[in-house]
């Protein structure tokens, strides 16, 4: 009898937790009062992608081009320290976009020269060395060790720059996460413009400010004749009566003055001359300087506003700017504003991404789906119990009171474990109540077997439970096993299988083997039935 209390007091326990975890699922919007309490949950079932809408993508974030990055802003600085040291002339390349070549022409800036590679330039692996007369060629490159950290950090720093991007974007609940060594797979559920969203997941956002070089013909340059340390920039912009766009070209030195390295922060304004957004840059001390510098040493000279190597304003410098402010314009519309500003603020990429999959789902599709679910949940549930019901008629009552405890419990748990509930996922709650009948279905079978032998009801429902129980532990555990497999390799969707599967076959074992089991007892200890319907 305290067997029977102890069991009863933990079911209605369970039962009560698991109904608390599923109200706010169940109820558009949870009362004030419940919130207010403070310890209840308020958290709903998670949906999926294919549930409630939304994008995926699979990036590739390309590292190569990191490490290169790295050479060219190596051969920069390479050629800054040899010139401070006097070193001179020098011819300094890229045979490849991974190597630097230097060339000394004199024999006594050879030692010089090592000496300062030992001393600032350590981690620069010599390839070749070959004396052309008094002097010297050399190529140098990164060690295989530095470039393998490169690319490491490269796509560590690309995740953490996405993820900011998305948290500042306002999606809700999204799943980042990185596959192999340069991948990041995105989830972004909700999403009613996913094509902004990928433009403002995909956008390296490397903000430069270059000097237009104005001592160059524009015109020679767009006929292929372009100063070996000028850039042909253009700047687009789209007139919003028309739609049409007007390509204006610039011709901008190679050298970056100024990059979006120092920025500490970007808002979208509003211009209250022409009521159109723009956005404003803070920089931080360094930076600040940085800009007065470059402002006060080229006055009524241009500054081209460079991102991914598009212009967007490149306003004539009219005195010398301290602060460390700035605007960028460019005829954008609120949204692009907001989007620009939030690039800034969250950062360049460290290298590019290229998007290798790309998977939308409507709105619609998802509710579509969402409803096709529920019906086939309903209709097959409903085909069940009366079947359960009619062939093993009380004892099917009892199954069917078990299955019923099963869905509240697979939908707390879903809610509890905060898991996402995807389209195969509801395919795993039919699969797992088809599993709880089944369960079922053994016990009865046994109890009738041993019912057929003469026994009392309970020694037929002890006989029967203890036959049984071992054959149903044995199959759900088996089943288990593959679904935490499926859990541990699985991505997405089968992912939010393995989740309803291994929910699901837990809370069938508690409620046929503990549950059910419950109900004989007190039909038996407390009601004194004399013949099982069975």
């Amino acid at each position: 009898m305290k067997q029977l209390n102890w069991k009863l007091f933990l079911i209605v326990g369970l039962v009560a937790v698991a109904c608390i975890y599923v109200v706010p699922s169940l109820c558009p919007t949870v009362p004030g009062w419940w919130t207010s309490i403070g310890i209840l949950p308020s958290e709903k079932v998670r949906l999926g992608l294919d549930l409630q809408g939304g994008v995926h993508l699979v990036l590739e974030v390309q590292t190569q081009k990191a490490v290169e990055n790295r050479i060219e802003r190596t051969a920069d600085d390479l050629r800054a320290a040899m010139k401070k040291a006097k070193i001179r002339p020098v011819d300094i390349g890229r045979p490849t976009d991974t190597r630097i070549s230097v060339r000394i022409l004199k024999q006594e800036d050879i030692e010089p020269f090592d000496n300062m590679l030992d001393k600032d330039f350590g981690l620069l692996r010599e390839v070749s060395r070959t004396s052309e007369g008094q002097g010297l060629a050399i190529q140098l490159d990164l060690p295989d060790r530095e470039v393998e950290y490169i690319k490491e950090m490269a796509a560590k720093q690309a995740m953490e720059t996405i993820r900011n991007r998305i948290d500042q974007f306002g999606v809700s609940e999204p799943d980042i996460r990185r596959q192999g060594e340069n991948r990041i797979l995105i989830q972004l559920p909700g999403i009613k413009d996913p094509q902004r969203a990928i433009n403002l997941i995909g956008k390296t956002a490397l903000l430069e400010f270059k000097l237009v070089d104005e001592d160059h013909d524009v015109e020679e340059a767009l006929k292929g004749h372009v100063p070996p340390n000028d850039l042909l920039l253009y700047q687009v912009v789209e007139d919003k009566d028309t739609g049409r766009t007007r390509k204006t070209p610039f011709l901008v030195q190679k050298r970056t003055y100024l990059t979006g390295e120092y920025l500490t922060d970007a808002r979208v304004q509003i211009d209250s001359q022409f009521n159109e957004p723009y956005v404003t840059i803070d920089f931080d001390k360094k930076g600040a300087r940085l800009f007065e510098r470059i402002t006060e040493a080229n006055v009524k000279k241009r500054l081209a506003i460079v991102l991914d190597n598009h212009i967007y304003s490149a306003p004539v410098i009219q005195e010398k700017i301290g602060g460390g402010h700035a605007r960028i314009t460019g005829n954008f519309t609120t949204e692009e504003a907001h989007d620009l500003a939030i690039v800034l603020r969250a950062g360049a990429l460290p290298a590019p991404v290229q998007i290798l999959e790309e998977r939308t789902v409507g709105p619609s599709l998802g509710r579509d789906s969402i409803q096709k679910g529920i019906v086939s949940m309903c209709v097959g549930g409903i085909l069940v119990l009366l079947f359960v019901g009619i062939y093993y008629k009380g004892a099917g009552m009892v199954a069917n009171i078990a299955l019923f405890l099963n869905i509240i419990l697979i939908a707390a748990g879903l809610a509890a474990f905060q898991a996402t509930l995807t389209l195969p996922g509801i395919a795993g709650i039919i699969l797992t109540i088809g599993m709880a009948v089944d369960a079922n279905v053994i016990i009865f079978e046994r109890i009738r077997e041993e019912v057929r032998l003469g026994k009392t009801p309970r020694a037929a429902i002890d006989a029967g439970y203890a036959k049984a129980t071992l054959t149903i532990l044995d199959a759900n555990i088996t089943t288990l096993i593959a679904a935490l497999v499926l859990f541990q390799f699985g991505t997405g969707p089968v992912k939010g299988f393995a989740v309803t599967l291994s929910i699901g076959i837990l809370a069938s074992l508690f409620t046929a083997i503990i549950v059910a089991r419950l109900i004989f007892d007190y039909l038996v200890f407390q009601r004194r039935v004399t013949r099982l319907s069975i």
